[in-house]
């Protein structure tokens, strides 16, 4: 097993919250790969902006700056910068900001997540600058910006082998044997089955996700309304953000007035903290993740299939990497798949059990301590 012998620093979105009060996907991912951070190795820090939520995870020590407020005409002239120079200056320097005190800190590998701009900001002398992409990054690169970008990047670390091609297609040749996978994981104890299941009156179905037209709630409705069946039930968890209080965008509109006609055959609650969303998933006999976009890792389907739930994806993205063998592929965009399917874990009892039990199994062979072994590793040849 490969050990990490610097420590990890974690550089997040500036602004981003490092705390369970949001459902933000790479703080999530950052805390997870920090607690699973082995007796012996040297203390994760994360990179975090003052003012950001104060009920912080405590896997990490927490490296506070002064945050570089974004401005209106950034990202208009990061994208003219971009053509004429090969570079974007205003992402830059929020980076900047995010890494001013990096000469104090002691030689470490510096991970920047989601943000190729944040790697030549990175002081190569002292550190090993890293890439840890989350979704695909550089759409709007030139090679010539690639190159100048993520020259000194050590590794690209991608979190599938969808997301690893994808970001290779956009890879200078030299840069490409740079590029590693390390899928997230999964939280077991946190996500868990409940101490004893047994089939109830009704099919408890799970949706956890943003309210967003590419997470696809609505096909879950959908799929619904072709069964009309009493006996099925779901459950819709999230809001267009993460404030559950915010208005109502129109799509979440739109789904509140498709849940209302099915009636009590379906429950919504808005956005909730994670330890709640452990709570509604022990709930679940099935979680559906019906996204439309092609996910780089949906961290649900890992969640939803760690606390014994069938665990049912479309099939699009890093979806399929997820489930494995042990989950359930429909296509994406089509709720008279995800409808057969939930109508035959409704009639089967012997089914919906073994499809629980191999959701959990699967989910035992995917934990953070797995996802850092990966990382450790990754790393071992730069470090």
């Amino acid at each position: 097993m490969a050990r990490v012998t610097r420590r990890l620093v974690h550089v997040i979105t500036p602004g981003d919250h490092f705390s369970p009060s949001t459902g933000s996907a790479v703080p999530t991912v950052v805390h997870g790969l920090s607690a699973a951070t082995p007796a012996g190795a040297p203390r994760p820090a994360v990179a975090v902006a003052r003012g950001t939520y104060p009920d912080r995870y405590t896997s990490a020590d927490v490296l506070e700056y002064d945050e570089r407020p974004p401005r209106r005409t950034d990202r208009y002239a990061d994208l003219l910068a971009a053509r004429t120079l090969g570079r974007r200056p205003a992402a830059a320097a929020r980076f900047g900001a995010a890494l001013a005190d990096q000469g104090a800190w002691d030689p470490a590998a510096v991970l920047v997540h989601n943000a190729p701009q944040g790697v030549p900001v990175v002081d190569g002398a002292r550190h090993v600058p890293v890439l840890y992409a989350h979704n695909q990054l550089l759409r709007t690169y030139s090679q010539r910006e690639v190159r100048r970008t993520l020259g000194g990047a050590a590794r690209i670390v991608c979190v599938s082998e969808f997301l690893a091609g994808a970001t290779a297609d956009y890879l200078p040749p030299g840069l490409r044997d740079r590029v590693a996978v390390v899928r997230n994981g999964v939280d077991t104890d946190a996500f868990r089955p409940p101490p004893h299941w047994e089939r109830r009156d009704r099919l408890e179905v799970t949706f956890v996700g943003r309210m967003l037209r590419d997470k696809g709630a609505d096909v879950l409705l959908d799929a619904l309304a072709a069964l009309d069946r009493p006996d099925i039930h779901a459950t819709l968890v999230g809001s267009a953000g993460f404030d559950p209080h915010a208005a109502p965008t129109p799509y979440e509109t739109e789904v509140a007035r498709s849940a209302a006609a099915l009636g009590d055959r379906v429950t919504r609650h808005p956005f909730v903290p994670r330890d709640e969303v452990a709570r509604l998933l022990a709930r679940a006999d099935v979680v559906v993740v019906p996204s439309r976009w092609a996910e780089p890792l949906a961290l649900t389907v890992l969640e939803g299939m760690a606390a014994g739930a069938a665990t049912v994806g479309s099939a699009v993205g890093g979806i399929p990497e997820q489930l494995g063998d042990a989950g359930i592929a429909v296509p994406p965009d089509d709720a008279g798949a995800l409808a057969e399917v939930l109508g035959a874990l409704a009639d089967d009892e012997s089914l919906l059990a073994r499809s629980r039990s191999a959701a959990r199994e699967h989910a035992l062979t995917r934990t953070w301590h797995r996802s850092y072994d990966d990382l450790a590793s990754a790393l071992a040849g730069v470090l």
